[in-house]
C-alpha cells in the first residue's frame, strides 16, 4: 500500500492529469492483489476487467479546500483536469478484504488506507501531512512509545 501511495505522490505534478496519481497507485495495487492471489492474470488484465474493484472500490483521492470534500470538477469536458500549482487534494489508496470462500482466511477483514494531503507546487508537490508514521518500523516504534 505504501508503494502505491508513493507512486501516486510521484505522479502528482503540475501538467499531469488529475487521474495520473490514481493510475499510478492502481497499477501497484493491482500487482499487490495478484501477488496475494486475490486477483489473477497480468496487471493490465486485472485493470481491464476491473477485478481489483472487489478490494479497491474508490478512487485515490479528492479535492481539499474550504470543506473536507471540496467541490470541483475532476474533468473539463471529457478530459481529466490538468494539475497546476495551488491545487490541494488527498492521496489515499486503500485495500479492503472481506471474508469470502476464495480469499485466504488469514486475509479476512483486513483494511488498509494510507492518506496524505498533497499540494501541487510549481516544481512538483508538497506533502502537507508528511509527519504521520507510515512504514511498519515507524508504526511499531510509535506503538512501543
Amino acid at each position: 500500500m505504501l508503494a502505491a501511495q508513493a507512486a501516486a505522490i510521484a505522479a502528482a505534478r503540475p501538467g499531469n492529469t488529475w487521474d495520473a496519481p490514481h493510475d499510478a497507485a492502481l497499477r501497484i495495487l493491482a500487482q499487490g492483489l495478484i501477488d496475494l492471489g486475490l486477483c489473477q492474470g497480468s496487471v493490465d488484465a486485472v485493470l481491464e476487467s476491473e477485478s481489483y474493484k472487489r478490494f479497491y472500490m474508490h478512487r485515490t483521492g479528492h479535492w481539499l479546500g474550504m470543506d473536507v470534500h471540496d467541490a470541483g470538477d475532476y474533468k473539463v469536458g471529457d478530459q481529466w483536469r490538468k494539475l497546476q500549482a495551488g491545487m490541494v487534494f488527498t492521496i489515499e489508496p486503500g485495500c479492503y478484504i472481506r471474508p469470502a470462500d476464495d480469499v485466504p482466511q488469514a486475509l479476512w477483514n483486513i483494511g488498509i488506507r494510507i492518506e496524505d494531503d498533497v499540494a501541487i507546487t510549481a516544481q512538483g508537490n508538497e506533502v502537507l501531512t508528511a509527519a504521520a508514521p507510515k512504514t511498519v518500523g515507524e508504526i511499531e516504534e510509535l506503538m512501543r512509545a
